[in-house]
């Protein structure tokens, strides 16, 4: 990770519109999940109703491509904690202070929750929002039950348009994950022997483990899928195939190899698996060596399965942590997924207090864009966010003060929602403040287009912006103040952690201990799971800190793709029946482990440990060696100093 290109400015970047394709059958989907509410109350003649039902629309704007099992959960648990929201809103609407506190609390629950579970989406934002316009709306505690149904119904509809998939690609999401599996192999294969090996290498090991987790929460155990079991089968064809790469490091004919790799991908797309198989073809290659002969097997039998519909599963394995393991990981005090959600919750209970105490008109703006700013996942998007959130606000409001001036009936008001809605979800995956330009005159017409009357335009636009201002500097003072530094400060800890956790592992894995066929069951690998999160995400959080350390993080860079790598050589050698080590040679592997951990967390330099060869894992040895020397460099790293 070199940085030689000169980085543009924080706010150039923040201006910055990314290249990816417009989602436009998401985007009308999402225009439809909040404007139907609207018009099927208005046709009721309940205009206000159906703007309270529209809240529930936003539950669409949390369906990403995932597999639908998951999804399914996931939206379902979206509906309930909005509709919880309304109901909460709607009942401590007239107690200001038990408001700001509960806002808080709601904010850093699901920003927690999101960051344990690495769901992707608008994490806390919009149940801080729907909370924050319910406490707005005109005090009817006596109503709260009728609001809330009003958003369950309409959320269940969203619920039902983002399932409606199902039925035309029910593996759509599995495909894609195996696909990008067999090309980053191909990718890897392509840079075998350059200076460009090591990224690829790291970017197969990562695809191979997401695969994994899509997989993993895509199965049923009450429904049986034949794609699903091929595509579960692909998947351990790409582990072998990677192990036999990663230890051969001397493939022959790599090119023509990956080129049949790509034949694999590219028949994933097709809706008839058989038939277009037969399209493979296999390279011919004189006198292979060993590992290319293990690679050439693979390939045979990636092609056999492809062309059988029958493909049967006797036993699914699935490296995947319980529920609980995941909570009790994401509470350690050195997570910054915690940290991240206390944040949040404190500086957004701060900006409700302050909004309610000094009575702003509609109060809520101010906690909202708060919120909203210390969505970004490090400082650099924090900042990032003030500046696309000001941009777009600044000019959103002014849109809606027009819109909102001509007082727009009841049928134009469910026009420009879905209109709206549908041009956030638009823009959302270009820039976040393209996506404000629209998204903030669309909850400012559902906030008072039933309320408002005749009021000064200017009074109007500039009370809403210095709602959102006050909003934008509370969370940049909540992210300046906590968690500037929080994230690299961590990193040493973590990784003496994570490599007492692997050690952990080892041992179970090479003493012939019992593992478990449920995943969950396994302590070790649990904590080993657990804690390689945890630095992963800590790692992720530093390299957006300001001001940032280039030379630490690309001194710790190496150092957690070898941790990385040893994770999944171990997981790939607890499913071998031929495992066991002599005892010497395990206290041998366990003692370098200890030196290692001890080394990252002193930040001292130890002597390199000889490393015993592990037959059934020789992977094993050469990333341990190599974690030695990486960590070893503290003599020349910032850090040593």
């Amino acid at each position: 990770m070199n940085e030689t290109v000169k980085s543009p400015s924080i706010f150039k970047q923040a201006l910055l519109v990314d290249k990816k394709p417009f989602p436009w059958l998401k985007a009308f989907l999402a225009g439809l999940a909040s404007g139907i509410p609207i018009l099927v109350l208005l046709l009721l003649g309940n205009l206000e109703y159906g703007l309270i039902a529209a809240l529930g629309g936003f539950t669409y704007l949390y369906v990403f491509p995932i597999p639908y099992a998951q999804l399914a959960k996931k939206l379902a648990w979206v509906v309930l904690g909005i509709t919880l929201a309304v109901f909460l809103g709607t009942i401590l609407a007239p107690y200001p202070i038990i408001s700001a506190i509960t806002m808080g609390v709601i904010g850093a629950t699901a920003i927690f929750l999101f960051g344990a579970f690495r769901f992707i989406g608008p994490s806390a934002i919009f149940f801080v929002l729907i909370f924050a316009m319910t406490t707005g709306m005109p005090i009817a505690p006596e109503e709260a039950f009728i609001r809330a149904c009003l958003v369950l119904m309409s959320g269940a509809l969203s619920w039902c348009i983002a399932m409606v998939g199902w039925f035309f690609n029910p593996h759509g999401p599995e495909k894609r994950a195996v696909k990008s599996t067999f090309i980053a192999l191909a990718q890897l294969l392509e840079v075998l022997g350059t200076d460009k090996m090591n990224d690829a290498q790291h970017q197969v090991m990562n695809s191979i483990k997401d695969t994994s987790q899509t997989l993993a929460s895509a199965y049923l155990s009450w429904h049986e899928s034949k794609l699903y079991n091929q595509l579960y089968v692909l998947n351990n064809i790409a582990n072998k195939m990677y192990v036999s790469i990663v230890e051969g490091n001397n493939i022959q004919h790599s090119k023509e190899l990956a080129k049949t790799l790509r034949m694999i991908a590219r028949v994933l797309d097709s809706k008839d698996l058989e038939s277009a198989s037969k399209l493979i073809q296999l390279p011919q290659i004189d006198r292979p060596n060993e590992h290319t002969l293990l690679l050439i097997n693979e390939l045979s039998n990636a092609k056999a399965y492809l062309s059988d519909s029958n493909t049967t599963i006797k036993e699914f394995h699935f490296a995947t942590p319980n529920v609980k393991r995941v909570l009790i990981g994401a509470f350690d005090k050195n997570s910054i997924i915690l940290i991240n959600a206390l944040r949040f919750g404190i500086f957004t209970f701060i900006a409700a207090f302050i909004a309610y105490e000094f009575h702003f008109n509609r109060s809520f703006w101010v906690p909202l864009s708060c919120a909203a700013v210390m969505s970004g996942i490090t400082v650099v998007a924090t900042f990032h966010r003030a500046i696309q959130r000001s941009l777009g606000t600044i000019f959103g409001i002014l849109f809606a003060s027009v819109i909102l001036a001509f007082h727009p009936s009841g049928y134009f008001i469910a026009l420009f929602v879905s209109l709206f809605t549908f041009v956030t979800e638009l823009f959302i995956v270009k820039n976040y403040g393209l996506a404000a330009l629209f998204f903030t005159p669309n909850a400012l017409i559902m906030a008072e287009a039933g309320t408002v009357g005749d009021y000064s335009f200017f009074y109007f636009a500039t009370t809403r912006l210095i709602d959102v201002f006050i909003g934008i500097a509370i969370g940049l003072i909540g992210v300046w103040v906590i968690g500037r530094k929080s994230a690299s400060s961590r990193l040493p800890h973590l990784i003496s952690k994570t490599l007492r956790s692997q050690a952990q592992v080892f041992y179970v894995v090479f003493s012939n201990k019992k593992i478990y066929k449920e995943y969950g069951k396994n302590i070790e690998f649990n904590k080993m799971d657990t804690n390689i999160k945890n630095l992963k995400t800590v790692y992720d959080a530093a390299t957006g800190e300001i001001p940032k350390d280039k030379k630490a993080l690309e001194y710790y860079w190496p150092i957690i793709h070898s941790i990385q790598e040893i994770s999944f050589l171990l997981e790939k050698s607890s499913r071998s029946k031929t495992h066991k080590i002599e005892e010497e040679q395990l206290a041998k592997i366990l003692l370098a482990i200890e030196g290692m951990a001890y080394a990252a967390e002193r930040k001292e330099n130890i002597p390199i440990c000889d490393i015993p060869l592990v037959n059934s894992a020789p992977g094993i040895k050469e990333t341990l060696e190599q974690l030695q020397k990486n960590l070893m460099k503290k003599s020349t790293s910032p850090l040593s100093k």
